[in-house]
């Protein structure tokens, strides 16, 4: 059996993630901890929204992702007049032939960045429900299957409301986490400073598809690789405590009357059974990267928010009171303990 071409670059599964992580990180400096999650996400086979105000790096870190895979990538700007044949694509009549070909649209490929969701009406937004939730697109009365590798990278800015479509529950539920960027800190901001500085003036190529100083860097990550990677994540033990927690985290966002004060005047709407999944996907998921064959309630912590905070509905109380999905999740980490 011959050994395939990629074994002498990537050893193992989890040295690809280490990679990919170090090349995202050349052109997203101070932003480890939202690669991070990223990767999660990606190695647990969900689909990411990312939100945070613009210039942040939402776009440059899908990318980035993307030019590290050998696969496929598409990019839909999503604005108000977008249709939903703009992402699926449309069947026309060939004369020549006369039939119809059905020419595939952008959702046809292995990684999907959708930029700006919000920007597009419910219904061009409702386009990839199917495609997120079951991995294919029905059109013309027939199914058509995605790739084994389809991952969806949507961005949304969540400062400013004239001219956009907040995203239907039901679509933010199909986002296995929801991943806020934040600004960088002083010192990374000074190396993004010396890194587009050295850009326009033709020095280091910091494009995630090469290494330190423009010397080309190991071809990009083959797919094998990463399939062999979700199999590992498959693999990491859940014990029945941590199981536990994760289904009493979930419980107390649906049941928050139990815990008292402020919870059951926070939360109107609580996670639905996809956040249990997502928990236990995402925990696995954290717990490989970070080396562990077993979950740790540090790793259900560490991705909580990830995956909660876009699966609450909080009451007007709540609103009014500028109180955060991510607050109310750091109080059901504070009250709900591990058994």
């Amino acid at each position: 059996m011959s050994t395939p071409d990629w074994e002498p670059l990537w050893s193992n599964a989890a040295d690809t993630y280490s990679r990919i992580q170090g090349n995202i990180g050349k052109v997203m400096r101070g932003q480890s901890e939202a690669i991070r999650k990223l990767l999660a996400a990606f190695a647990a086979g969900g689909h990411v929204l990312l939100e945070d105000v613009p210039g942040t790096g939402k776009t440059t870190l899908a990318k980035a992702l993307a030019c590290s895979i050998d696969a496929d990538f598409q990019r839909i700007q999503f604005t108000p007049d977008l249709l939903p044949a703009d992402i699926l694509g449309v069947s026309l009549f060939n004369q020549r032939e006369q039939a119809f070909e059905f020419h595939e649209g952008p959702v046809f490929t292995n990684i999907l960045l959708a930029d700006e969701i919000n920007r597009a009406s419910p219904r061009t937004q409702s386009a990839l429900l199917e495609a997120m939730g079951e991995g294919q697109v029905s059109l013309d009365s027939q199914r058509r299957p995605l790739d084994s590798l389809f991952f969806v990278v949507a961005t949304q800015n969540p400062i400013e409301f004239q001219g956009t479509y907040p995203l239907p529950e039901a679509q933010m539920d199909r986002f296995l986490m929801h991943v806020r960027i934040g600004y960088p800190d002083e010192a990374a901001e000074a190396k993004i400073i010396r890194l587009v500085r050295s850009e326009e003036s033709g020095g280091t190529d910091a494009r995630p598809n090469t290494a330190d100083g423009g010397a080309e860097a190991p071809a990009a990550i083959p797919q094998d690789a990463v399939f062999a990677a979700r199999d590992e994540v498959h693999a990491i033990h859940v014990s029945e405590t941590i199981e536990t927690y994760m289904v009493d985290l979930v419980f107390a966002t649906r049941y928050p009357e139990r815990y008292g004060e402020p919870l059951s005047k926070w939360i109107q709407v609580g996670a639905s059974p996809r956040g249990a999944l997502g928990l236990d996907r995402c925990s696995r998921a954290y717990a490989w990267l970070a080396g562990h064959d077993h979950v740790t309630p540090d790793d259900v912590r560490e991705i909580v928010h990830g995956v909660l905070r876009h699966r609450l509905m909080l009451t007007y109380e709540a609103t009014a009171a500028n109180v955060t999905a991510d607050q109310v999740i750091d109080e059901l980490v504070k009250v709900v303990a591990v058994a």
